[in-house]
């Protein structure tokens, strides 16, 4: 039933795009069923031109002669369209939990709009049950995990923190060779100064709290897709 509540709402969000459109193309479960469909409406005539958030997404996007670009070329997209791991009843989301971050931040940010699909289950009252990503440099490693520790825990993280791992004993590497620290939270009390205080430390490079930057998301459930918007106020 949950990749059937993903494609109905990347469904959703395809039949809102007008032709022409410079797009953003998110990673991860719900952001292949968009890719996919997008493909169809391609063959099908739509004209679009795209910039991927991954090499995964890329190579699918490739798959289906969707056409690329990047932001050295594109430097302004009109919309990007991503999956979220969380989304809180202002639409600030968790991302990172397919390792793609760091180019998804970069690629929203580019945007003029951020839509998120995804089915009911990501909807939470707080942010913090799904494991916040952080992404860190290979160096300093040590230091830099020391450094993240000390911070979640002043933040009240009731979990510990964890080297994302590829396999048991390889540590998951990003697509721009970091690894990934992800933060047990339980619940995020202070995001905009969790997100700060992360960033001040050396060794992160970016870490997983998408704050203000969603507009609009479709929410899937088995009563149908319902359309979550920023209040303007």
């Amino acid at each position: 039933m949950s990749e059937e509540l993903k494609r109905q709402a990347a469904a959703m969000a395809l039949a809102t795009l007008q032709p022409g459109m410079r797009l953003g193309l998110g990673t991860g479960s719900t952001a292949r069923h968009f890719v996919e469909l997008l493909g169809e409406k391609v063959a099908a005539g739509f004209d679009c031109i795209c910039v991927p958030t991954s090499e995964a997404t890329a190579r699918q996007a490739e798959s289906l002669n969707i056409p690329l670009s990047d932001l050295d070329r594109l430097d302004r997209l009109d919309v990007t369209i991503d999956g979220a791991d969380e989304i809180d009843p202002a639409l600030n989301l968790i991302k990172g939990g397919g390792g793609a971050l760091l180019r998804e931040k970069i690629v929203a940010a580019a945007s003029d709009a951020m839509v998120v699909i995804a089915d009911s289950s990501k909807l939470v009252p707080v942010l913090g049950r799904f494991p916040l990503p952080i992404e860190v440099n290979r160096f300093g490693l040590g230091a830099t995990r020391r450094a993240v520790a000390e911070t979640i825990a002043a933040h009240g993280a009731e979990g510990g923190l964890r080297l994302r791992e590829a396999a048991p004993g390889t540590p998951f590497v990003t697509d721009g060779g970091h690894l990934i620290l992800d933060a047990f939270f339980g619940r995020i009390s202070r995001p905009e100064a969790l997100s700060r205080d992360l960033l001040d430390i050396a060794g992160v490079v970016q870490h997983g709290l998408f704050l203000k930057m969603c507009t609009t998301a479709y929410v899937a459930a088995p009563d149908g897709v319902k359309t979550l918007a920023v209040d303007p106020q």
